[in-house]
């Protein structure tokens, strides 16, 4: 299992409550170009619209510019494939106040590219800020005790 992408910034945005997996419709310019580890997470987001699931504002530059068609859009919507059961509880709880679809990583499965996302809920500044206090007394601490 090859990881290709990671949304590190998911983590710190948000609370992850749920993970899930679903394999993602790409053109074959894309797959090329993700298996080279050409794209970024960063900024995307899943959306649910009539009963199918869509990946948003992942960015997929082309695997070769000159041989890509002139209509292609590196940030268009991408459709996740799942169940019709998995989605339909994704639509109960996304209904939740407060929750969403985040795309944590994207990585290779016996030769499929498929996208772990979670159901989150949106972090405060109050708690990004302890999260990172916290941080640094654990580094202060490391330092002390590997001087002594």
């Amino acid at each position: 299992m090859k990881t290709l992408a990671i949304n590190k910034r998911a983590t710190y945005d948000y609370e992850i409550l749920e993970k899930y997996e679903a394999g993602i419709s790409l053109f074959g310019c894309e797959v090329k170009s993700t298996k080279t580890g050409h794209i970024s997470l960063k900024g995307s987001y899943i959306v649910i619209k009539n009963n199918e699931a869509y990946l948003l504002n992942a960015f997929i530059p082309p695997y070769q510019t000159k041989n890509t068609p002139s209509d292609y859009d590196p940030s268009r919507s991408r459709k996740l494939l799942l169940h019709k059961s998995e989605i339909k509880s994704l639509i109960g709880k996304t209904k939740q106040k407060g929750l969403t679809l985040v795309p944590i990583k994207l990585y290779t499965k016996k030769g499929k590219i498929k996208l772990e996302f979670a159901l989150a809920k949106g972090k405060r500044k109050v708690d990004k800020r302890e999260k990172i206090k916290k941080r640094e007394a654990e580094r202060k601490m490391r330092r002390v005790l590997r001087e002594k």
